[in-house]
């Protein structure tokens, strides 16, 4: 089944890892181990762009990622919003040199958007990756204005923070509010018709935001505080804000957003891809229908399979997802919506014609 999966850190996995995504996982691995690279994530990759053919994972969006960070001896981040530009440039042209290659497709208009979907359903291998690009923090944006640009580029949806505050606002892991630069990117966002990604906003920017902006809303890949309860999830009251915004939420599967009390390096594995499934039950739940929840699996970004449900060994394992609905109860025209038709259905409201 045709499966769109709204948060995939290829940039990062192809430029800042140094992986070659057009190998298969197995050999990626196989590269690692030979070459003693032992950091958290090594060794254990589940995304490559052939294992997104196995997924059927025809279409989807990517990011471009860069945050900026004050100290210099920090393990992710730069210190200059200039330098996050030019990191975000590169994730930008490492997608033109895999469009260049046959890899992938750019999606910048519903027409494109239709076209390709149309295309993968007639031949899903000889089809490229499909997808919609995202910027994940906005620290690449140099100033309110700079989105312009951006969107000229392709850019069709952005999260402005990510862990901690930032030139925007306050993200994951804090209680900081919107900064003063915020309010003019926000109406230049809006203006645009990009669409904002409200994951990684602090629970305090995410009401502002809410407030102050009138467009379009999705959270890519964001799940439920019920089934982890820290502030990197959503509570009810924030997923029942993006369904009555017409958004949808992509389910992720990072343990982190899954198992209560997971600590990074320290903690086993004992969820399974059902506890992904229940957060997806948990959306459908609150919207009263299937109209909302999608997936967005985030997986490879950052973490590999030592931070991922149990049962889960690469991104194809993805495609358990409708039997685990079915089990449930969930008809077939109600998963077919989970694993693409309502991604689908927002991203051509979204894109321009």
């Amino acid at each position: 089944m045709l499966l769109f999966d709204s948060h995939l850190d290829l940039g990062l996995n192809g430029v800042d890892w140094n992986r070659d995504l057009r190998m298969a996982v197995a050999e990626i691995r196989v590269q690692e181990i030979t070459h003693n690279m032992t950091d958290p994530g090594r060794r254990t990759n589940t995304v490559s762009l052939p294992e997104l053919k196995k997924a059927q994972i025809g279409v989807g969006v990517a990011t471009v990622l860069a945050r900026q960070e004050r100290q210099i001896n920090h393990p992710f981040g730069y210190t200059t919003p200039e330098a996050c530009y030019a990191v975000a440039m590169s994730h930008l042209y490492y997608y033109k040199a895999m469009e260049r290659a046959g890899w992938m497709r750019s999606i910048k208009t519903k027409r494109e958007l239709q076209q390709h979907v149309a295309d993968w359903r007639a031949d899903p291998a000889g089809t490229p990756f499909g997808y919609i690009l995202s910027m994940e923090c906005g620290d690449p944006v140099l100033d309110p204005d700079n989105i312009r640009e951006w969107y000229e580029m392709g850019l069709r949806a952005i999260g402005i923070t990510h862990y901690g505050p930032n030139r925007y606002g306050g993200g994951t892991q804090c209680e900081v509010g919107l900064a003063v630069d915020a309010l003019p990117l926000l109406r230049n966002i809006e203006e645009l018709g990009i669409a904002l990604d409200m994951t990684h906003l602090s629970d305090k920017a995410f009401w502002q935001v809410a407030d102050r902006f009138g467009g379009k809303v999705l959270a890519s890949h964001q799940n439920a505080r019920k089934f982890a309860d820290w502030q990197r999830q959503f509570s009810d009251e924030q997923i029942k804000h993006v369904i009555s915004r017409g958004g949808v939420l992509g389910v992720a599967f990072d343990a982190v957003m899954l198992q209560p009390g997971w600590v990074r390096g320290q903690s086993q594995r004992e969820v399974t891809i059902d506890r992904a499934v229940e957060n997806i039950d948990h959306i459908c739940q609150l919207a009263g229908n299937c109209k909302h929840a999608g997936v967005g699996s985030d997986l490879d970004g950052g973490y590999g399979t030592e931070q991922v449900p149990a049962d889960l060994d690469t991104i194809a394992d993805l495609q358990r997802i409708p039997e685990l609905l079915a089990k449930r109860g969930y008809k077939t025209a109600d998963i077919e919506a989970v694993m693409h038709g309502n991604w689908l259905r927002f991203f051509a409201d979204v894109l321009p014609n």
